[in-house]
């Protein structure tokens, strides 16, 4: 008889921080110690605390471990699974105080300030179940909301159903769901297709591949009420190649859906086909761009089409197709589940549900969130977030990555929705969150995102192709303190001619980031360009390396660590660095023990 379950975080990131090990040392353990027939291993998706990898908890009393190694495996074998006592010093410190002062030890993932302020629809199965188990999926309600669609409500009920909940897609434009499935539903066809965008690309961002790898069926489940809504008979996962655990899980999810007769022909005896194939995307940014990827998919090079006609008339082959997101996906079968007025009493008036982020940069808590869209910016950061690390000051957070743009602290309490972050000149996006504190040069925040775009624009269309080089050439020439006033002002009428002129949402939005930056953090460049100073200390060129005679103890630390000879000096006698040699590398300023070395 099973009594404990140990759940092991199977997500990327934990997988990359050694959870595959941990689950042989927990086996191993376990029949050590007799226990092999009474405790469970469970490898689930990600809890959503990266940065605490590899995770384990303990059921049923929930307690939460992390940086779990195998040599702390046999200890909590034998202390807690075996005797009962909780390992104090492997639980995650938010709640550590709780563990000391409650007797019952029943402290929980859910008592964490990382995990109060959520709301999980889209993550609810994620480091719940084991997601190459499908009877696992289907405890937890799956198919269920299959069944009610294909025996209970007839197509125009459900999308009505998709309409009144207020869903928007979670992929970065935020279009109305339930909209989207009633033009494809009214354009009749011999085949119609369903796609679904797994082609994450944003950096930084890793919401959709976490629910791949951990709730892979409410995909599914999905793509087949969108099925039978449109009228379509067979459906396409793209998702990227450099997702190999997530195109793993889908592929044992759609052969045990197979197997169960929930894919395939006449599902659940009503005489409804429906079927998924996975197509692999080569990591090519654009084609998260709908008509891209439907491109993609059809064999050819990844290039988008001009629009109209929209995909829900003419899309993959020529015929009427929807596509939606992972996230999108994921929150159906409960609206289906649970109605609509569930879905729509959670967020705001036009952002109806819950939004997953995927935090990163300059955070306490890297990893994965879901909220309630109208949560504001300061919740997410300081309150599920944990705040700026090192005692450093908030600056700005970049959404929508780089199509998004910077929210600068003078909107740390902005309600974040579609309708707000549009207004204040960033966007949603599919969800990445990157958090910027007092060190970060915004100048080279927006270069950094502009290169990223360059590299990944098809070059089908020259205002983007050769659009966003000039403005890479622009930024790159102001970072290097050779840029001029008439630079700014060319580059902000630049970026406008971009967004106006360019094919798809790739071009359309490249210069976001930039634009941004001008609009709050202006002043920053004009230093750059009149001051010749970046006040972050980022940008090399811009940057320069002294010695401070009155606190250099001449150890001669930094003269042994530089690598060009740049620096000078006898022993116990202050340094000097030549300006002319120094490549500004830092190295001297991380190996001086008394803070002599300034950068200024």
């Amino acid at each position: 008889m099973i009594r404990a379950h140990v759940l092991i975080c199977g997500g990327t990131g934990c997988t990359s921080s050694g959870s595959k090990k941990l689950q042989s040392a927990f086996a191993g353990a376990l029949k050590e110690n007799g226990l092999s027939d009474e405790v469970k291993i469970v490898q689930t998706g990600c809890f959503g605390l990266c940065a605490l990898g590899p995770v384990v908890i303990v059921y049923p009393d929930g307690t939460f471990y992390s940086r779990v190694t195998e040599e702390d495996v046999a200890e909590i074998v034998s202390e807690h699974l075996l005797k009962g006592r909780v390992v104090e010093r492997l639980v995650y410190n938010d709640v550590a105080e709780d563990v000391k002062q409650h007797a019952d030890h029943n402290v929980s993932l859910n008592d964490t300030a990382f995990y109060k302020a959520q709301k999980r629809v889209a993550l609810r199965n994620c480091g719940v179940i084991n997601p190459e188990n499908i009877e696992e999926y289907i405890a937890m309600d799956g198919y269920a909301a299959l069944g009610k669609v294909l025996t209970e409500m007839k197509p125009e009920d459900v999308i009505q159903t998709l309409l009144d909940s207020g869903l928007r897609g979670r992929g970065g434009g935020g279009f109305p769901t339930g909209l989207k499935w009633k033009l494809a539903a009214a354009n009749e066809a011999d085949q119609k297709y369903v796609c679904c965008n797994a082609d994450e690309g944003d950096p930084g961002a890793f919401m959709d591949r976490s629910v791949l790898e951990g709730d892979p069926h409410a995909v599914l489940e999905a793509m087949a009420i969108a099925g039978y809504a449109i009228g379509a008979s067979q459906g396409y996962i793209y998702v990227r190649a450099e997702y190999p655990i997530a195109v793993a899980r889908l592929e044992i999810a759609i052969n045990q859906a197979r197997e169960y007769g929930l894919l395939g022909k006449d599902i659940f005896g009503t005489g409804f086909d429906f079927d998924i194939d996975i197509r692999l995307g080569a990591g090519a940014f654009v084609c998260g761009e709908e008509t891209a990827l439907m491109t993609s998919i059809e064999g050819n090079r990844g290039e988008p089409r001009p629009r109209p006609p929209y995909p829900a008339l003419k899309g993959l082959f020529g015929k009427p197709t929807i596509l939606n997101n992972v996230e999108t996906y994921a929150n159906i079968p409960q609206i289906i589940l649970k109605g609509a007025d569930w879905f729509a009493s959670m967020g705001t008036e036009k952002s109806k549900g819950t939004k997953v982020f995927a935090l990163g940069g300059k955070i306490t808590h890297t990893g994965l969130v879901e909220v309630p869209m109208g949560t504001t910016l300061r919740q997410v950061i300081d309150e599920i977030g944990g705040g700026i690390p090192n005692g450093k000051k908030f600056k700005a957070a970049q959404t929508g990555g780089p199509s998004g743009g910077c929210i600068p602290a003078e909107y740390y309490d902005i309600p974040i929705d579609y309708d707000n972050l549009l207004s204040i000149g960033s966007m949603m996006g599919s969800g990445g969150l990157i958090v910027m504190d007092e060190d970060t040069c915004m100048v080279d925040i927006a270069k950094f995102f502009l290169e990223f775009t360059v590299d990944e624009s098809c070059g089908k269309c020259t205002p983007c192709r050769v659009g966003t080089k000039r403005l890479l050439e622009i930024l790159d020439k102001i970072t290097k303190g050779d840029g001029t006033l008439e630079d700014i002002d060319k580059m902000e009428e630049l970026c406008h001619y971009i967004k106006q002129n360019s094919l798809c949402g790739l071009g359309q939005t490249a210069p976001n980031p930039v634009l941004s930056t001008l609009r709050y953090f202006r002043d920053e460049y004009i230093e750059h360009v009149t001051e010749k100073k970046c006040r972050a200390g980022v940008c090399k060129s811009l940057v320069s390396y002294s010695v401070d005679a009155d606190k250099c103890k001449g150890c001669t630390a930094c003269a042994r660590v530089c690598p060009v000879g740049a620096i000078s000096g006898s022993v116990r006698q202050a340094h000097k660095i030549d300006q002319s040699k120094c490549i500004k590398c830092g190295a001297c300023m991380e190996k001086c023990h008394f803070g002599a070395i300034l950068k200024r």
